[in-house]
């Protein structure tokens, strides 16, 4: 990894997980009564997180849910510690610009630890340069995964990329024996594997058009997405999720997020984003 990324051992942290390292960056920079900031619709266990430790989330609306980075730059304040941007986002699949994360960065003050959370990013065609952060030594860690592209969701290993400083407080915080050696070996052989990584992207990117020509096709409002899911409204997304379970195709619930209107898709073979399309035409008798 550190050669592929071009940075030094000392600059990245095995989880079991990203997940796991989300809870270690508040066990190293969270104390009760700090603050973390995250936009409305972001991924859920960044608060939860901040809760485990006594902290404060102040979740900034998301207009178009895109996260507005302006304001999340207004809502921090003396207290604020860490701030999550998630791009793509999950469960939205939205993203915010190079353009855009470069004059965040530049503003944002050094009190802050920025975590940048990169699950989807290899299914961006055009992913930003967030390892420049890296190099240029910000308060900034990269949150990547093998559980997405790479297929390795059950093997629970995900890492972070950040400045030294950062990193080696993050390993202070950790079980020494985190991360298991058959999931190792699955990493290593995942970011090898360049050709299984480039078709799964490909099969991503045919079925997530079908899903969203079909959307558009039932009238469906849904979010235009740059990840493996698509997120669109359904009417009750609860309701929605039970009927479809019934009939074996398993989607994603929303109302935790705030959405309960709207259920999320994730993107699978052809084969199967005919049958949950068929699926839910049914349900919903269109």
């Amino acid at each position: 990894m550190a050669n592929k990324f071009g940075v030094t051992l000392g600059q990245i942290v095995l989880g079991n997980g990203s997940n796991e390292i989300i809870e270690l960056i508040g066990h190293a920079f969270l104390r009760e009564g700090d603050q973390v900031v995250t936009a409305e619709h972001a991924f859920v266990v960044y608060k939860l997180m901040a809760t485990l430790f006594g902290a404060e989330t102040i979740e900034v609306p998301d207009p178009g849910l895109v996260h507005d980075l302006d304001a999340m730059l207004a809502a921090i304040t003396p207290r604020t510690r860490e701030l999550f941007i998630a791009n793509p986002n999950n469960p939205t699949g939205t993203v915010v610009s190079m353009e855009a994360l470069d004059r965040f960065m530049d503003k944002v003050p050094d009190h802050v630890v920025v975590v940048l959370d990169e699950a989807y990013y290899e299914f961006l065609d055009n992913p930003p340069d967030t390892m420049k952060y890296v190099r240029e030594g910000r308060n900034v860690i990269l949150l990547r995964t093998f559980s997405k592209i790479q297929g390795l969701a059950g093997l629970r290993i995900g890492y972070g990329i950040g400045p030294e400083e950062l990193i080696t407080v993050l390993h202070k915080t950790r079980q020494p024996f985190n991360a298991n050696a058959i999931a190792q070996a699955g990493a290593v052989a995942g970011l090898a594997d360049e050709e299984h990584q480039n078709r799964t992207k490909q099969i991503t990117d045919e079925g997530r058009t079908y899903l969203q020509d079909e959307f558009g096709k039932m009238g469906l409002e849904f979010v235009p997405s740059y990840a493996n899911f698509v997120l669109v409204k359904v009417g009750d997304g609860n309701l929605v999720f039970q009927k479809m379970l019934d009939k074996g195709v398993i989607v994603r619930a929303m109302a935790e997020y705030k959405l309960p209107d709207w259920v999320r898709i994730s993107v699978g073979t052809m084969e199967q984003n005919q049958r949950c399309i068929a699926t839910l035409k049914g349900i919903l008798g269109k």
